[in-house]
């Protein structure tokens, strides 16, 4: 594996299938025409937006242009991934009032941006999305968009409020960063029901919230919180936040402790990483554990080192990747009450209104499974509502599809398994065709494990 390209390719990230339903009434399935009424479609509550018109909305059609952003994909899907193409529609980019100024996506400096998609031929739904990490509304072109528009959904995805390693400095409070995600989450879902009407002349019939990471915290969240909104969501590795833990500030600090080396294998095996997973360490240890420790605890609990990360995460690659010394002794249970209050502002109760499919792979690095998803499923289930959820691990999966590439006898990706999930989820919601029951996906000796996954059977 080779770090000194993957890793820059990370920070890049940081900083920075067939087509269903017919062509709705009043829509044209020929050039602008189709398009001709888009100048009025208003995004409510948008302080800016513009529209176009595109003959195709996929990624590998916008790639180059500035209606998606490759580098902030970098990453997320191996690069043998098959997507659909050829879904022509119309594409509304903006952003809602806000004071931050961390996405500088179109030159805009503007926090709370968004991308909206309307195919031509719509299927009647609407999948909505929060970006992953702090990466921003363009992140899941590959992953989601692509596929989602192709069945002929339309798609919106919103860059979370604020982005970027120095997140954590928007708002006032300790937990105001995050806690805006979710509300820009819920800002955009209702917006984009409204657009739908515009376009179609009518509502969504289903609404499906989705995502990766902290996409699928996101989904998780509204499913407690905005149940009214949704129809159902499939949680990708969702982030897991609770107020007395786990939480990643409860299992990172051994992942830096043993970047600074004073962390055994079996440290880390206590915090929750997977045995079998060691040869993912290296990697974490250079791109992930000290970025991502520092900057979640500095949202939560910025008075335990005021000094690191201070203002900034850094401004290049070695000072943002750096972890601050002070977090490989981090205790969470030992901190003050406010900040396990600040961690209950945003945190989960398993108490979901909606069905959700999770998935997570056994080989997760960053959100070790035993004390993310498997707390995650515990949760649904001691809050009744077990029979709205199902859990899939998938053997081999880590957290970012893209390792892969490195070692393809050892993992698989996750985004095939997280198709069929979807297709699962539309089944269950729509058909009332039951999910199978909560399993172990296992990992093929042979076949294409990048374009195909059966949740039944290998």
């Amino acid at each position: 594996m080779r770090l000194s390209r993957s890793v820059p390719l990370l920070v890049t990230a940081l900083l920075s299938l067939a087509v269903a339903g017919p062509v709705p009434a009043g829509a044209s399935s020929g050039g602008q025409e189709r398009c001709a009424r888009q100048d009025r479609i208003r995004v409510p509550g948008a302080a800016f937006q513009q529209s176009a018109c595109l003959p195709d909305l996929t990624t590998s059609a916008l790639a180059g242009t500035a209606f998606t952003d490759t580098a902030d994909q970098a990453g997320l899907t191996a690069r043998a991934t098959r997507s659909p193409s050829g879904v022509p529609g119309v594409q509304i980019d903006g952003y809602f009032p806000d004071r931050s100024r961390s996405n500088s996506t179109h030159g805009w400096r503007h926090d709370a941006q968004f991308v909206i998609r309307l195919p031509e031929r719509w299927n009647g739904g609407l999948v909505v999305t929060g970006a992953p990490g702090t990466r921003k509304q363009y992140a899941t072109d590959v992953a989601i968009s692509d596929h989602v528009l192709a069945l002929g959904y339309a798609y919106a995805a919103t860059d979370k409020g604020n982005n970027g390693p120095d997140f954590y400095r928007d708002g006032t409070r300790p937990g105001d960063a995050v806690a805006e995600w979710n509300s820009r989450t819920t800002q955009l879902t209702r917006a984009a029901r409204q657009v739908v009407a515009q376009r179609y002349g009518q509502a969504p019939r289903r609404t499906y919230m989705t995502g990766i990471s902290n996409g699928g915290y996101l989904t998780r969240w509204q499913l407690e919180n905005r149940p009214e909104l949704y129809d159902g969501g499939v949680d990708w590795e969702g982030a897991l936040w609770t107020a007395d833990g786990p939480s990643l500030l409860t299992s990172l600090p051994a992942g830096v402790a043993r970047v600074l080396g004073t962390a055994r294998d079996e440290d880390l095996y206590a915090a929750g990483f997977a045995r079998g997973s060691e040869f993912l360490w290296p990697y974490h240890e250079k791109a992930y554990w000290g970025i991502t420790q520092k900057v979640y605890r500095a949202e939560f609990d910025p008075a335990y080192d005021p000094g690191c990360p201070g203002a900034s995460a850094g401004s290049t690659t070695e000072q943002i990747l750096a972890p601050c010394a002070s977090d490989a002794a981090y205790d969470y249970a030992s901190r003050p009450a406010s900040v396990h209050r600040a961690v209950a502002r945003v945190a989960l109760t398993g108490r979901i209104g909606k069905p959700l499919i999770t998935l997570h792979g056994d080989l997760d690095a960053l959100l070790p499974k035993a004390v993310d998803s498997d707390v995650y499923a515990r949760m649904v289930a001691g809050s009744g509502r077990k029979g709205l959820h199902r859990y899939y691990t998938v053997e081999g999966g880590t957290h970012v599809d893209g390792l892969y590439d490195s070692f393809p006898e050892r993992l698989r990706p996750i985004l095939p398994c997280y198709r069929s999930a979807f297709a699962a989820l539309t089944g269950w919601v729509e058909r009332d065709t039951p999910p199978p029951a909560d399993r172990t996906v296992g990992r093929p000796a042979s076949g294409d494990v990048v374009n195909s996954c059966a949740l039944e059977g290998n």
